[in-house]
């Protein structure tokens, strides 16, 4: 974890490099493309935004909060070594901005000329969508001081590369709604749960790319997405208030576009960062040295499932065989009830700490008090063997937060009934290589700065961690500004706005 307090003053000379880069001109080929993306919640955007409404972080509300955004939003679909990468014009860095949800978002550019967006990064959905043309949209990040950085709203209007999609494309889904053949095709996504939706109509503009060569080009990438006229729920609230990138296996998703269209191969890595920074790439296959599982691709709505053949948890090791969605706009990781049974007893019964008597404050079941002395602790190491025999140590599954009496740590899995989902929390310490091609589920652990192997390796049966994470408490808000549309410059970004690229330098984007 990164200590902001000390960091603060030398981060702000990052943030105006990065939004002087917004203003330059794109260059314009073929190649890797690659961003870093950021967690909400990660320490370097926290520690730039202020509250969002949301509770204290590492507080039980908190965590409680972000499991219910969780819950709302898992419904959907269930209910570079020698390569030629591509990243988003901005760059390949994401950041995880926990205050939106524990999700990893990233800067990308649309349209002519380009409007820059703040998007959420989903692996679980497929459709790329942006506010668009709405009266209700979220037009401002606020924060408790009084700053704030407006957001922009996309307009087909406002874009000479905007075109139609009509209902007659072969990527209309909802033509029984058309009035005719040439009509806007419209969409819609609902998830299961809270009213949280996204509708409107499909549209095709340029999503400004760059090659990761020597002499790297500007790749202006036609892409079909949604014009999100009227967001509900979570996303109205916050989740994605400037837009979501849909990751997913279908052929409207931005992967298979770009593999289509020959720009970048047709698979992907995120990189999760122990800090909450991370990068995206496409056209990324992994490296020759990387773990990998085969992809159970099931129709009508295939997901990027694998399956897991045993559980080990302190060296102790049982076979269960079950099939899990790796899906990065998913918090923590839920597991159907033989798996949470066998990971959370088996935790359980090795846990050197006094068992901790959690309330409905929390989310979690399995939490562990810290003796007033200590100031770090050991538990059973994690870890997971994939299909095809590959290990996956789990580095990241706790979550550690300060209570009233005592400093608790808690398994950061929860139970669920449909189909297990392996969460940020699970993925943190990894380069994931989403290989559409092979059908495969790559794995290496990583930095996520300097591309090496990250040098932390896990005890065979118990790890160690310092008891409590730095404090923050500066994160967004989403606030809605019905009155006129913000500037389309990026060069109007106010000093937010530099804090807010500085968050796009360092972390992932995660969606709740």
């Amino acid at each position: 974890m990164v200590l902001y307090s000390s960091c603060r003053i030398m981060l702000l000379g990052l943030i105006i490099m990065v939004i002087s880069s917004w203003v330059l001109d794109k260059a314009q080929g073929f190649g890797e493309f690659g961003f870093e993306f950021h967690h909400r919640f990660s320490d370097r955007v926290v520690g730039v935004f202020p509250g969002d409404g949301l509770p204290s972080r590492d507080s039980p509300q908190y965590y409680r909060v972000m499991a219910h955004r969780d819950r709302v939003i898992r419904g959907r679909r269930l209910a570079t070594e020698d390569q030629s990468l591509v990243s988003f014009a901005d760059g390949n860095e994401t950041a995880r901005v926990d205050a939106l949800g524990f999700l990893h978002y990233a800067n990308v550019t649309v349209g002519t000329p380009s409007d820059w967006f703040l998007v959420a990064l989903d692996t679980g959905s497929d459709l790329f969508w942006l506010p668009c043309d709405c009266t209700n949209c979220v037009r401002e990040l606020k924060a408790p001081g009084g700053s704030s950085l407006e957001l922009n709203i996309y307009s087909p209007n406002a874009s000479s590369t905007s075109a139609k999609v009509p209902c007659n494309s072969s990527l209309c889904t909802r033509g029984d709604r058309c009035a005719s053949p040439n009509s806007n095709c419209p969409y819609q996504i609902r998830y299961l749960s809270n009213g949280t939706s996204s509708t409107g109509v499909l549209v095709e503009d340029v999503l400004h790319l760059v090659s990761n060569e020597k002499n790297a080009k500007a790749i202006p990438a036609r892409v079909t997405f949604g014009c999100g006229q009227v967001q509900t729920g979570v996303f109205h609230d916050g989740a994605a208030p400037n837009g979501l990138f849909g990751l997913g296996l279908e052929d409207i998703s931005v992967p298979s576009v770009l593999a289509k269209e020959g720009i970048a191969a047709n698979s992907f890595s995120m990189c999760f960062g122990n800090d909450g920074a991370g990068r995206i790439s496409f056209g990324d296959k992994g490296s020759v040295d990387q773990r990998e599982t085969p992809l159970n691709i099931r129709q009508p709505h295939p997901t990027y499932n694998i399956t897991v053949t045993q559980i080990s948890v302190g060296g102790n090791t049982g076979d269960l065989e079950f099939d899990a969605v790796f899906d990065s706009g998913t918090s923590f990781t839920y597991l159907t009830t033989e798996a949470y049974t066998l990971i959370t007893e088996s935790f359980n019964s090795l846990a050197l700490d006094k068992r901790y008597q959690t309330d409905s404050e929390l989310p979690f079941e399995y939490c562990y008090a810290l003796s007033p002395n200590k100031d770090s602790f050991q538990y059973p190491a994690v870890n997971l063997t994939m299909k095809g025999g590959g290990s996956y140590p789990v580095y990241h599954p706790l979550v550690v937060l300060p209570m009233k009496d005592t400093d608790v740590y808690c398994l950061g899995v929860m139970k669920i009934e449909d189909i297990s989902i392996i969460g940020q929390n699970f993925m943190t310490g990894y380069r994931v290589v989403f290989d559409r091609e092979k059908l495969v589920l790559g794995w290496k652990e990583s930095d996520c700065y300097t591309g090496e192997t990250s040098a932390r390796v896990l005890p065979s049966n118990r790890s160690s961690s310092s008891a409590r994470p730095p404090a923050s408490s500066f994160e967004p808000e989403a606030t809605n500004i019905p009155s006129q549309r913000p500037s389309t410059s990026s060069s109007s970004c106010n000093s937010l706005s530099l804090s807010l690229s500085f968050f796009y330098l360092f972390s992932v984007l995660a969606l709740l």
